[in-house]
């Protein structure tokens, strides 16, 4: 569980008012490097009705406090910017989708190469997704080979 005072820092910075749901919502997404769905927090908060997930989610996304990942398995995960991101595309960074457990981490020090668009094209965001397996799953199916 992430601090009370950090987590109070992290909504007012964003012109958020931190209200006790709010705040519980976004202790559930304090999660490090991995992301989380919104069938996950749903999970994890089941005294909150799921469209006020939803609508937080939608809250928290229009103050750029969260970032939306589509890695491609069907449903979009969200995981907290950091108080110097503000979405833009210089912000952007590589996300990492596990083929075997099925989590996605952001991977925030391994920027997103920003591609030369021909003429005429206007870039508004990158998602880059890296497939594979990650450290906990290979170290998993080493030691079951061993």
């Amino acid at each position: 569980m992430a601090n009370e005072e950090f987590l109070i820092h992290k909504l007012q910075h964003r012109d958020i008012k931190p209200t006790a749901t709010r705040l519980l919502i976004l202790n559930a997404m304090c999660r490090g490097d991995e992301t989380v769905s919104l069938p996950q927090l749903e999970k994890l908060l089941p005294t909150i009705d799921k469209s006020t997930i939803s609508r937080t989610l939608n809250l928290f996304l229009l103050h750029q406090l969260i970032h939306v990942v589509d890695d491609g398995s069907g449903s979009l995960k969200y995981n907290i910017c950091s108080d110097d991101c503000d979405c833009s595309v210089e912000d952007e960074h590589t996300h990492f989708y596990c083929e075997h457990c099925h989590r996605t981490f952001c991977l925030k020090r391994i920027h997103v190469p920003v591609v030369q668009l021909p003429e005429g094209f206007q870039l508004n965001s990158i998602n880059y997704v890296i497939k594979g397996i990650c450290p906990e799953c290979a170290e998993k199916r080493a030691a079951k080979n061993r």
